[in-house]
């Protein structure tokens, strides 16, 4: 396994994480970000829930990031 492939995988979970709803997945398991306040935010459960908060709000990065990906895919075969 290459370091490509290892940034590929991250690609593909950030991916994952950033298209996951609140109202339908994450609240009826009790991983809302409203939940989840001053000392609980150091927890380990806290932890992810604000990984998957940023990337969600980072989409326009995520975007340009499988873009880049597609393109050197492409060129690289």
């Amino acid at each position: 396994m290459g370091l490509w492939t290892l940034l590929e995988g991250c690609l593909l979970l950030a991916n994952a994480l950033a298209i996951l709803n609140e109202d339908r997945f994450l609240t009826p398991r009790g991983w809302s970000f409203q939940e989840y306040s001053g000392a609980r935010r150091n927890s380990v459960k806290g932890q992810i829930i604000g990984l998957i908060y940023t990337t969600q709000y980072l989409r326009v990065l995520l975007i340009l990031l499988n873009t880049l990906c597609i393109v050197i895919k492409f060129v690289s075969g």
